[in-house]
């Protein structure tokens, strides 16, 4: 199997992403990867993604994935029956930072606890 064979699930999760301005080339026992995603959180599930295949240290793999947006950890859209802590627990991993996400989005959001489905939001670097 060739290195590239090993982490095609890796690159057809970039294109999932959207990743742009990808290159991927094969040399000297080792792949190489380039490419920029939208976000930082995008970024992360990407090199989660590489470290389930590879590993921890991966040493056949070697990856510069840039970030688009800096401003923010990612962009949400919230689906039926997601509320802000539940958006919080998913990005965080702690659903009491609920007021993080309320106070990147006072733009759209009047009160914490009435989101619509469809919405777009900020999710802010902690």
């Amino acid at each position: 199997m060739s290195i590239k064979e090993k982490y095609s699930s890796l690159l057809d999760f970039g294109k999932e992403l959207g990743m742009k301005n990808v290159s991927v080339e094969e040399k000297e026992d080792a792949l190489y990867v380039n490419g920029v995603v939208n976000t930082a959180y995008e970024k992360n599930i990407y090199w989660d993604k590489l470290k389930s295949i590879g590993g921890e240290k991966p040493s056949d793999i070697k990856a510069d994935i840039r970030i688009l947006d800096e401003s923010v950890y990612a962009y949400h859209t919230v689906q039926k029956g997601e509320s802000l802590s539940k958006i919080a627990k998913h990005y965080y991993k702690d659903a009491s930072k609920y007021n993080a996400i309320f106070k990147a989005n006072t733009d759209i959001l009047k009160d914490p606890n009435l989101i619509h489905s469809g919405q777009v939001l900020k999710i802010p670097k902690l």
